[in-house]
């Protein structure tokens, strides 16, 4: 029998593709999104299905639904969003946060919060492991998001402690597939738009900094099976093991496309991290995940995504 399942953030990148998945497993899916940085498009497909809800809510304001699940993935989660609006940032995972423990507790529903790598911030532990604490900067332009995720699963684990919220954490590995938006400043659609259209590929530092990445696919699978995870709250890495320079990726990028863009080097932005890699040992013992999808493959078919709008 399914669900009803609440995946707030629904209509962006990733919570597209989890309630399209939930969808074709049998629940009932609400989702909710503000569509500060969700788009319509992305679940346009879904809307015809009778067991899908769409929902314009700030996760800011109180929400009240009967629901057994609640994938929490609510946040503007690229510098270039969650920059913009870095007092709107903090308050949808702290304010938010609240609203949707509150909720997870009123009606004894299970909640899966969509935490990050970020909390680890500039790592001084290389791969990064659970157990450790992060080397974050509390007053930098990227604080809004790094520590408001980081008080986001202090909550969780208070209402788990005091209240007894069901409640599951992952923290998510640079992720990137079709549907990322186009102006996110990510790295991938950066590089893929660029190359698209020969434009320069902008590399900002000398391009030796690096990042672990994940296809989209991968992580939906990992997030489901966290969920229905008995007895564990995590936290959980939730990431591509393998390592590249950003240097390695742009010229994948380029040689993928075709493209005749050139590499531009441009000055590194504050407080970003130079390397990131995470330990999955967890994920492999507790959940039997690992990511099945290359990074050659995963590219492949995010590139043929951005040809379309291009």
């Amino acid at each position: 029998m399914g669900l009803r399942i609440l995946v707030t953030g629904g209509a962006g990148f990733i919570g597209s593709h989890l309630c399209e998945r939930l969808l074709a497993e049998g629940h009932e899916v609400i989702c909710l999104d503000n569509y500060f940085t969700g788009n319509r498009s992305n679940i346009q497909h879904l809307a015809p299905h009778p067991n899908f809800e769409r929902v314009r809510h700030d996760i800011v304001n109180p929400y009240q639904a009967e629901v057994d699940r609640i994938y929490n993935l609510a946040c503007p989660a690229s510098p270039v969003h969650y920059q913009y609006n870095p007092i709107k940032t903090i308050k949808c995972s702290t304010v938010g946060m609240v609203n949707m423990l509150g909720l997870a507790k009123r009606c004894r529903a299970r909640l899966l919060q969509a935490s990050t790598s970020e909390v680890y911030g500039d790592p001084e532990v290389h791969p990064q492991v659970e157990s450790y604490w992060g080397n974050v900067n509390p007053i930098g332009i990227r604080s809004c998001y790094d520590e408001g995720k980081r008080v986001a699963e202090t909550l969780c684990m208070d209402y788990h402690r005091h209240n007894r919220v069901d409640v599951r954490i992952i923290r998510i590995f640079n992720t990137y597939g079709p549907r990322m938006q186009p102006d996110d400043g990510r790295v991938v659609s950066n590089f893929i738009l660029q190359a698209l259209k020969n434009e320069d590929i902008t590399i900002y530092g000398d391009g030796s900094q690096t990042r672990s990445f994940q296809y989209v696919s991968d992580l939906v699978e990992g997030m489901i099976r966290m969920m229905e995870c008995p007895d564990w709250t995590g936290p959980v890495n939730l990431g591509n093991p393998v390592e590249f320079t950003i240097l390695e990726l742009a010229q994948k990028v380029i040689a993928m496309t075709g493209s005749k863009s050139k590499i531009r080097h441009l000055p590194l932005p504050a407080d970003d991290p130079k390397k990131r890699r995470p330990d999955i040992s967890l994920a492999r013992e507790r959940l039997g995940w690992e990511p099945v999808i290359p990074l050659e493959e995963g590219l492949k078919r995010t590139v043929e995504w951005f040809a379309g709008m291009v």
